[in-house]
């Protein structure tokens, strides 16, 4: 998996555990929410102080959002 893959994935499964839209966390990390979505289908990749502010608004560590998540047993 690519990190920006990675990256995806992770912000879009704790943006749902935190239980917010994507236009609450863009708002709560003050980027657009048009970035946010590109971010969570990968189209872009993310600054550190991006990271930063998306951490900090879902209340986890940047570094979270870079670890490569356990393989799914969903078919």
């Amino acid at each position: 998996m690519k990190l920006r893959e990675i990256l995806a994935a992770n912000l879009k499964h704790y943006r749902l555990a935190a239980g917010m839209s994507q236009e609450e966390l863009a708002h709560r990390a003050d980027i657009d929410r048009t970035y946010v979505s590109s971010l969570e289908r990968g189209r872009y990749s993310a600054s550190i102080d991006t990271l930063e502010s998306l951490s900090a608004a879902l209340g986890i560590e940047a570094a979270q959002l870079l670890v490569t998540p356990p393989a799914s047993s969903e078919a």
